[in-house]
């Protein structure tokens, strides 16, 4: 006889799921056990919201979605920051919700909640098999429609009777594993049209977003952009699908060349609240857009695209690539539109070397960010997660690979840091096993899930976590002034301010706690020592470095978001 959780696990075996994650319990704790039985790795984790965040990561970096495992009602609710995410960043995901069973709906069952209508709004998919032998058919479909077109969650509901059900074996249908998706191409008129625009532009700019590197569009990308010579400014996670390091990358000049290109050709970018809608005055009123998306939808969204392309990234810049190669068309590296750029580049990189040569304490972000800069590999999985954290973080490490950043993503999501550095870690034990994951979180960003560094130490996973502490989100207190008004005559939540977090925090004892190793460094040299040290050995580590309360990114232009946090 075939049970309900050998079926659960031996059809998503059979779809290539690789990595599960959740928090067990009444009704599903027997399917975590299955999984592991037919060789998929479950990662128990101490919080949904965060084995969630995990799943997604782990569609991100495979292309093969994450399970996420929870229980009903709130184990549910607590996922559903994973799968909005997930959704939003276009990445595949499968939530597999234990919920009440069929006979006690109505009645106020235990942990009785819609699951599967509050799941609509979360994801692309949600079915609740009818019975046992409806649930491989349900698997294979929600894998299908999470990872077709733009990718994104699904959810599969299993009540509790269900769950308890059996049949005989051979009443079961696997269907076969679920084929890659298609790459859809373009018509050559139309590469033809965004190549006569291009050409033509004095002023172009390449956006390469983090679509380009989800489909591994990184070849054609490259080949592209060095034949050609065009700028290009990647989005945050658009990083290393060409290197950061290429002379050809204008990061450091992002407002000028958003503001002053005529022509900005999107590869899997859009136009969302990081590229400002596309409007006036962070972009030329008279812009011309070209648009390369695998989401039809997208297209000519926010703003008119001059020719806008459905396709798989990777295969349409080939394309695009193979005509400008017939037209023997390069842009002109000593045209006007390469001085300004790089008058510019030069500008802010004199701002930034100021920053970076202060080693007064408490440190600044720079000056912190240049020596652990200085000191990781090339190769490291970059995790980056806060405000100011992850704002300068963009700027200051560098990534020579696609892949190989995640931060907040298109959600602007917090709490995402351990979940995406524990599916970091996964991978890299299976794909690259000397490749190291590197965690820097702001406290705030820490604090969401930092009791997951008992699921690190607990899975051996060698990942190392820096906290910039700086009291506060965005910005905090002096110690002595925090102390002053935590110990006022008035109360504590009448006085702190709202933002305010504990600069004297020692972030480091939570990863001593479960047996990992601590570090708490307030100086430069302290902070190379620490960092130079966790790179030698293979355990879980943090570091708690001391940033100064105040201590900003640098004046820009513009904010980063289009209007002010404050």
């Amino acid at each position: 006889m075939a049970s309900t959780v050998s079926v659960v696990a031996k059809a998503l075996k059979t779809q290539g799921i690789k990595y599960a994650f959740g928090v067990v319990g009444i009704p599903i704790a027997e399917v975590a056990s299955a999984l592991q039985e037919v060789g998929i790795k479950f990662i128990g984790m101490r919080n949904e919201q965060s084995a969630s965040y995990a799943a997604g990561v782990s569609g991100y970096l495979t292309r093969t979605p994450g399970v996420c495992l929870v229980v009903s009602g709130p184990g549910f609710v607590h996922a559903l920051g994973g799968m909005s995410n997930a959704q939003i960043n276009g990445w595949p995901m499968i939530v597999i919700g234990g919920s009440c069973g069929r006979d006690q709906e109505g009645y106020g069952g235990f942990q009785e909640f819609p699951q599967v209508e509050g799941a609509r709004l979360y994801s692309k998919y949600t079915c609740r098999p009818a019975d046992i032998t409806q649930i491989p058919f349900h698997i294979e479909k929600a894998i299908r429609l999470s990872t077709f077109g733009r990718p994104g969650a699904s959810y599969i509901d299993l009540a509790a009777d269900v769950i308890a059900q059996e049949t005989p074996e051979s009443s079961i249908e696997y269907p076969p594993k679920c084929p890659e998706p298609p790459i859809s191409m373009a018509p050559l008129s139309l590469i033809k049209s965004l190549n006569d625009v291009l050409s033509t532009a004095e002023r172009p700019l390449v956006v390469i977003g983090k679509g380009s590197a989800y489909s591994h569009a990184e070849n054609p990308v490259r080949q592209f952009i060095e034949q050609h010579q065009i700028p290009f400014l990647p989005t945050p996670m658009g990083k290393g699908v060409v290197s950061d390091r290429s002379p050809f990358c204008v990061s450091s000049a992002r407002s000028k060349a958003l503001a002053r290109a005529d022509v900005i050709l999107l590869l899997g970018a859009r136009l969302n609240w990081i590229l400002h809608f596309g409007r006036p005055p962070r972009f030329h009123q008279d812009v011309k857009i070209l648009q390369v998306d695998i989401a039809m939808e997208e297209l000519h969204n926010s703003k008119q695209a001059s020719v806008a392309i459905a396709g798989d990234v990777g295969a349409v810049v080939q394309q695009i690539n193979e005509d400008l190669n017939k037209r023997q068309w390069k842009f002109p590296q000593k045209s006007i539109w390469w001085t300004e750029l790089n008058e510019k580049k030069s500008a802010n990189a004199s701002a930034i070397q100021k920053m970076i040569e202060d080693k007064s304490t408490p440190l600044n972000y720079y000056a912190a960010y240049h020596e652990i800069q200085s000191l990781i590999p090339s190769d490291a999985i970059i995790v980056n997660e806060g405000a100011n954290t992850m704002d300068i973080g963009r700027t200051m490490l560098l990534n020579d690979l696609p892949r190989h950043r995640l931060d907040a993503g298109t959600f602007g999501t917090m709490g995402v840091g351990l979940g995406s550095a524990i599916a970091a870690a996964l991978w890299c034990e299976d794909h690259a096993p000397e490749k190291r994951v590197i965690c820097i979180q702001g406290d705030s960003a820490f604090g969401f899930s930092g009791m997951e560094m008992g699921t690190i130490t607990r899975y051996r996973l060698p990942i190392i976590v820096i906290v910039f502490n700086n009291g506060g989100i965005y910005f905090g207190l002096e110690e002595d002034s925090f102390k002053s008004l935590q110990e006022g005559d008035a109360h504590p939540a009448l006085s702190i301010p709202p933002n305010s977090l504990s600069l004297a925090a020692k972030y480091d004892k939570i990863c001593e706690m479960f047996g990992g190793r601590g570090f708490n460094v307030k100086t430069v040299e302290e902070l190379r020592t620490a960092v130079t040290e966790c790179l030698k050995i293979k355990e879980p580590c943090v570091i708690n470095v001391t940033i100064a309360p105040f201590a900003q990114k640098k004046a820009q232009e513009h904010p980063w978001l289009t209007r002010s946090h404050l």
